[in-house]
């Protein structure tokens, strides 16, 4: 990493430490949900956003596929039980929004569970964020090469082997049906009250910067220090239609 992206990194960790004393102060409860395809950067993402932060008030959720009974409840309950208290900021590594991406296109899911999720989830999140929930998306972008490439080098790198999964080996094969239903989970869902942000996520240092500063930019605290947050790379845009079509991948 440049140094000069590393001090930009460092007056930026100030900064989400001010968010975080913000949230616990004022009882906030604040919800990132991060999407994206295989390798699109999420785990390095969320260590960057948490590597300063209190793990008490702090928490990340990457939920595994869904057990036998889990498949029996309702759709959002095993999400329901990890949505933050006050105080607290969650951080969703994907979400309820698996049934738009790739459940979908793996047939994980019916045709009659497709459509009834985005029939319920605007009601869903509405009653979040009625109920005082702060309610962040981010859907980080990838070109097909550059998924090929760090999809080879997680076969390659030791310390990676962890995020090696069988669905990995469809993420490529599966290219244009995961473009299909990423542009209509957007376009759906893209709600006045938890709104989508599309992250330019091509190089990993960059998107690092311009999501965090966004996201600080986006929310209300204390001693907000706005000559920190304005290291705007253009790498952050609403998912407008004309930028569904225009700019993604």
């Amino acid at each position: 990493m440049k140094k000069k992206d590393k001090e930009i990194l460092h007056e930026l960790y100030v900064e989400l430490v001010k968010l975080q004393k913000e949230i616990i102060s004022s009882n906030l409860k604040l919800l990132i949900i991060l999407e994206g395809r295989d390798a699109a950067g999420k785990d390095g993402t969320i260590k960057n956003i948490t590597k300063h932060l209190s793990p008490r008030e702090t928490r990340v959720v990457a939920l595994s596929k869904p057990s036998e009974r889990e498949m029996q409840e309702w759709y959002f309950q095993r999400y329901a039980v990890e949505l933050p208290s006050s105080g607290e900021m969650v951080i969703f590594n994907r979400s309820w929004y698996n049934r738009a991406g790739v459940e979908k296109v793996m047939n994980f899911c019916t045709d009659k569970q497709y459509k009834l999720f985005f029939e319920t989830v605007g009601l869903y999140e509405k009653i979040l964020v009625d109920e005082g929930l702060i309610i962040v998306k981010y859907y980080l972008d990838i070109s097909k090469g550059e998924q090929e490439k760090r999809l080879e080098d997680r076969k390659k790198d030791p310390l990676k082997q962890w995020k090696i999964s069988p669905i990995d080996n469809d993420a490529q094969k599966y290219w244009k049906e995961y473009s299909e239903a990423r542009d209509k989970m957007l376009l759906k869902t893209n709600f006045p009250y938890s709104p989508w942000f599309i992250v330019n996520a091509e190089d990993k240092e960059t998107a690092h910067i311009s999501l965090i500063g966004h996201l600080l930019s986006h929310l209300k605290y204390k001693g907000k220090h706005k000559s920190s947050l304005k290291h705007d790379t253009n790498l952050v845009y609403p998912a407008t239609p004309e930028n569904i079509v225009e700019k993604l991948f």
